[in-house]
């Protein structure tokens, strides 16, 4: 569970964000202070995401293997917000997968099929962009300043509140917003 700090749909992306640097700055997602001073420096615009050029040379550092398992045969497409919940067909929403991890993953978001208890497990090149995505999608619905009071409005058209609290801010609350039928 984010800290007290994340107040919102936004901040919550931020922090997820947050905890991307510092696993890529060898300190692991789990140095509190270290995501908190980036989250700090994220929310007030004084350093910001690694864009798409930096993403697509990421990827290109492991040509032809699977993000999340690192398989090299069988390689086939995923997109990461799946396309049957209205993740649009971008480069932005697809990494390289093998096909028994496309197929294990299926039609749910990288959290959803991560679940909470190995959502750090999440490959940084793959939550990097999803993050991205999933920014994107909320902005696009109005939803990036909702804050803990409202997250019910989220709730309502979430289909992951097996998966969660319903009264708790979590990644799931950033994939609410991927519909099931767009």
């Amino acid at each position: 569970m984010p800290p007290s700090a994340v107040k919102t749909i936004r901040d919550l992306l931020y922090w997820q964000y947050s905890k991307i640097i510092s696993a890529s700055a060898g300190i692991g997602k789990n140095q509190f202070g270290f995501i908190m001073n980036r989250f700090k420096k994220l929310q007030s615009g004084k350093i910001e995401w690694s864009g798409s050029i930096q993403e697509y040379i990421r990827e290109r550092e492991m040509p032809n293997q699977c993000i999340y398992c690192g398989a090299t045969e069988n390689l086939s497409y995923d997109h990461l917000a799946p396309r049957s919940k209205g993740g649009p067909d971008t480069s932005d929403n697809v990494v390289m997968a093998c096909r028994e991890c496309n197929s294990s993953k299926g039609g749910r978001g990288l959290y959803e099929w991560f679940k909470l208890d190995k959502r750090n497990e999440v490959p940084r090149i793959a939550e990097g962009k999803y993050l991205k995505l999933l920014y994107r999608l909320h902005e696009e619905k109005g939803n990036l300043d909702l804050g803990r009071e409202q997250l019910e409005t989220l709730c309502l058209n979430c289909e992951l509140g097996y998966l969660c609290d319903e009264s708790t801010l979590t990644v799931y609350c950033l994939e609410s917003v991927l519909a099931k039928n767009p």
